[in-house]
Order: C-alpha cells, then sequence, then structure tokens
C-alpha cells in the first residue's frame, strides 16, 4: 500500500512517500481503508523522535483517521464491512490502510462528510475530556483558551461555549482571533500585543479566570497560571511554544488552584467506555450542526510533508487534512 514511510527520528523533511506492507487485524482489532486523516502537531514531535511514546522504525505516522471498514479481527463485534468510522490509531494513519483497536474506533452517523469526521477525534476527544472530566467546567465559568486559533483551540472554544460557560479567547494574530470569535468566543486578547495577565484582570473585573486551556505552555502559560481566580484548574495540554514552563507552586497554594494534566490518547487506552460515550455526544453534536469544525487546508497523501511543515510553522487556523483516493 502507499504510505508515508518514518524510517528515522528526523525532521519531517525526511519522511519519504512510498510502498509499506498492508496491516492485517489481529485478535481485537480492525483495517480501515483510509479516506482522509487528521495532522495533529503531536504527529511532528513523534516523527522527531520527542514525543512521550515513539513507535518501533520503520513507521508510518498519523494519528487519527476516517473511512471504511475492510476486514475484521477475531472477537470484534459492533462493526461490519464497509461501515464508516473515525479512528484514534496512534500511529499508521498516512496510509491507505491502518489497524486499529476496536475500542479506539467509532460509527460516523450518515450525513457527516467524512473528510470532516477525519480530523475530530483528537482535536474535539482532548477538548471535550479536558473541560468535561479533567477541569468539571460548570455553566457560569470562565474559561482561558491560549492558542485559541489553532486546531484543539478553536474546539476547546466551541465545546466550553455549548458546555455554557463563558469564553475568552487568547491568540497571536486578528486573524486567529477572529475565528475564535466565529466559533462563540466572548472576549478575545491579542498576546502578541498585550500584557495577558493584565488584560484578563480587566476582564474578569480583577477576579481571575476559572479554567486555563493551555496547549502553548512557556512563559505564557505562567502568566495564565497567574490570571486564575480562587480554586481554579490549570489544564495542561501541550507545549506548541516549544519551552515546558517550571509553574511556582506557591502561585497554586496562594490561590488554592490546581494544575491538571490530559494526555488523551492514554486515557482514550486506560478508559475506552468513558471516551467512547464522549465521542458519541461529540458526533452527535456534529451530526445537529451544533459543532462547525474549521478545515485549514487539505492536502494529497503525497504532500504530507508539506502538511507538516505548515503545521510546524504555526500558521495554521483550524485544522489540516490528508485525503486519499480509494484504493486501487
Amino acid at each position: 500500500m502507499k504510505a508515508i514511510i518514518c524510517e528515522s527520528f528526523a525532521t519531517v523533511r525526511d519522511l519519504k512517500y512510498g510502498v509499506f506492507p498492508a496491516p492485517e487485524p489481529g485478535p481485537g482489532e480492525l483495517v480501515i481503508d483510509v479516506a482522509a486523516a487528521g495532522v495533529n502537531y503531536p504527529d511532528v514531535l513523534i516523527v522527531q523522535g520527542r514525543y512521550q511514546t515513539k513507535p518501533v522504525l520503520p513507521f508510518v505516522p498519523g494519528s487519527e483517521a476516517a473511512g471504511h471498514v475492510a476486514t475484521l479481527g477475531e472477537g470484534v463485534d459492533g462493526f461490519a464491512v464497509g461501515d464508516r468510522v473515525i479512528a484514534f490509531t496512534g500511529s499508521g494513519a498516512f496510509a491507505q490502510q491502518v489497524r486499529v483497536p476496536a475500542t479506539q474506533v467509532w460509527p460516523v452517523p450518515e450525513g457527516i462528510d467524512l473528510e470532516v469526521a477525519a480530523g475530530i477525534a483528537i482535536t474535539y476527544g482532548t477538548s471535550y475530556h479536558a473541560l468535561k472530566d479533567r477541569a468539571g467546567l460548570l455553566p457560569g465559568e470562565t474559561l482561558l483558551v491560549l492558542g485559541a486559533g489553532g486546531g484543539v483551540g478553536l474546539t476547546a472554544v466551541e465545546l466550553a461555549k455549548q458546555m455554557g460557560a463563558r469564553v475568552i479567547a487568547a491568540a497571536s494574530s486578528p486573524e486567529k482571533l477572529a475565528l475564535a470569535k466565529a466559533q462563540g468566543a466572548d472576549k478575545l486578547v491579542d498576546y502578541a500585543q498585550e500584557d495577558l495577565r493584565e488584560r484578563i484582570k480587566v476582564l474578569t473585573d480583577g477576579k481571575g479566570v476559572d479554567v486555563v486551556y493551555d496547549p502553548v505552555g512557556g512563559p505564557m502559560g505562567i502568566s495564565a497560571v497567574k490570571s486564575l481566580a480562587w480554586g481554579g484548574r490549570h489544564l495542561v495540554i501541550g507545549f506548541a511554544g516549544g519551552e515546558i514552563p517550571a509553574i511556582p507552586a506557591n502561585l497554586l497554594l496562594l490561590k488554592s488552584a490546581s494544575v491538571v494534566g490530559v494526555l488523551w490518547g492514554n486515557s482514550v487506552r486506560a478508559d475506552p467506555g468513558r471516551h467512547g460515550a464522549n465521542m458519541r455526544q461529540i458526533l452527535d453534536w456534529l451530526a445537529q450542526g451544533v459543532l462547525k469544525p474549521v478545515i485549514d487546508t487539505r492536502f494529497a497523501l503525497s504532500d504530507a510533508v508539506i502538511a507538516l511543515e505548515h503545521l510546524e510553522k504555526r500558521k495554521v487556523k483550524g485544522k489540516i487534512l490528508l485525503t486519499l483516493s480509494p484504493l486501487s
């Protein structure tokens, strides 16, 4: 099968487009004919060998996909060949076929475009798990979203509004903030031009925010911790800014605040039942038109390196997808 191949942990420019052995399902697994795959920032880190987990070389990158069930492994129930599905793959999605544990696959309701669905699992899954399960976000609370114009940030804005929160979106350009506004953000902060902490003081009448959604890290993450209200929760999503912040413990003590880690992929593996229910809710909202994913760019599978470089430059507004032709 045609695939993107990582032969050594290096830059995304070292990836190759070529032929890789087609997968066979083991017990509890299924194989999907991939229609489209989502491209995520962790994919860049995995290729570079800088992520929390390292696949065995050589491997096919790509953490999420949508398509049709091709074959079923022993013991798989609830799916049939031809079913429309999305999957959290961990790796392997940048190929014509991918093998996935059935517990990480979910049916796609009719009426939802498979290309759109391909970019749902990680961004919406991460944000809903973070806000609902980890932060316990309540209606009427105030959420600060850092990196609000990126793939996960936009979903956090959208889901938080659906959950009844007041949302302050922070991003690095007017264009990204305009997208966040369109997804429902109540207030905006351009942290390339404004001091984040001072602006939050103004927007919250000095109270601070109840929850911070932080996929950025670095100095911006520290400023956000300082902007927490009493009993606030700081969600650690990732470090797109490139620096892991050292959060002073006294800041948490003084505000009775919490720093809460969010690693969605491992959580899916540990508690598939909870995440199955979460994903069904997300897909139901998508089918109803409540959620409106923002697609930045679509690339062909053979242009995966260009897509990853586009993401690596942090110029993305919304989601990047790889689209595939049907298997020949």
